[in-house]
């Protein structure tokens, strides 16, 4: 396997369905300007909520991808 090099990024997805649709939400948009999307870890879960309801879920996610250096 060669050598590479990864960039971590961390994104804050939202959804007004679930957790796993505001995580899906930010890699979907991530992959549509980073190349080589690698992994993504979830670092945490919160809810936004308003006059006592649930509005929205939010996730935060950490998004690697293979960093490309210029020579």
């Amino acid at each position: 396997m060669a050598e590479s090099v990864y960039k971590i990024i961390e994104l804050v997805g939202t959804s007004t369905v679930s957790w796993e649709d505001a995580a899906k939400n930010a890699v979907d948009l991530a992959s549509k300007s980073l190349r080589d999307l690698r992994v993504a870890e979830i670092v945490s879960l919160d809810l936004k909520i308003e006059d006592g309801r649930v509005t929205a879920y939010r996730a935060k996610v950490k998004v690697s991808f293979k960093f490309e250096g210029g020579n």
